[in-house]
C-alpha cells in the first residue's frame, strides 16, 4: 500500500492532522533544524512547513520530503504517539 493511502487511512482513522503536524516539528526540532533550514533542504518554502506543523497541510508529497531532508520514514509522523 502506498505512502499516500496509509496517510490516508490513518488521517481518518487514528491520528489527527494536528498530530501529524507536531510530529513533523518534534522530528525537525530534534533533528536540530530550523523551518528555514527545513525550507532550504526541502525545496518548500517557509509557509508550507509551517502549515504542516500546523497540521494545515499534510500533503503525502510535503511529508516525504520532510522526512527523506531529516531521514526518517515518512510514517515517522503517523505512528500513534
Amino acid at each position: 500500500m502506498s505512502f499516500k493511502k496509509n496517510l490516508n487511512k490513518a488521517t481518518d482513522a487514528t491520528v489527527s492532522r494536528v498530530s501529524i503536524g507536531a510530529a513533523v516539528k518534534r522530528s525537525r526540532e530534534s533533528h536540530g533544524y530550523t523551518v528555514d533550514e527545513m525550507s532550504v533542504t526541502t525545496g518548500l518554502t517557509e509557509t508550507e512547513i509551517s502549515k504542516v506543523e500546523l497540521g494545515a497541510d499534510t500533503d503525502p508529497v510535503k511529508l516525504q520530503r520532510i522526512a527523506a531532508a531529516l531521514q526518517v520514514p515518512p510514517t515517522t509522523f503517523t505512528a500513534m504517539r
